[in-house]
């Protein structure tokens, strides 16, 4: 089993900045990969980032540029830094684990963010 618990959400005008936390425990050596989906109010859920064992990262064409993704020394921990934030930012970033063993994904509770003036 994997736990994810996700930090670092809030409230920003636009233009501003966040850096959300994910920490996984449990069996981390499983996880091939962590990354972020969001959602919007009224919206389907979006993939926003990701990051792979071998350090390959990818995004969602709207963030690319703005958020980067990246991964402490142990990899129990991914980050999600985001830059020029946008009011159609705002949603709840909710923290994705990828389990090869067996095959399933984790999710974790979500964290708010909101970009307003």
């Amino acid at each position: 089993q994997v736990q994810l618990v996700e930090s670092g959400g809030g409230s920003v005008q636009p233009g501003g900045s966040l850096r959300l936390s994910c920490a996984a425990s449990g069996s981390i050596e499983n996880i091939t990969g962590m990354g972020w989906h969001r959602q919007a109010p009224g919206k389907q859920r979006e993939f926003v980032a990701q990051i792979t064992t071998d350090g390959s990262t990818s995004y969602e064409n709207s963030v690319k540029g703005r958020f980067i993704i990246s991964r402490d020394s142990r990899k129990s921990t991914v980050y999600l830094q985001m830059n020029s934030l946008k009011p159609e930012d705002t949603a709840v970033y909710a923290c994705f684990a990828m389990v090869n063993t067996p095959s399933t994904d984790y999710w974790g509770q979500g964290t708010q963010v909101t970009v307003s003036s």
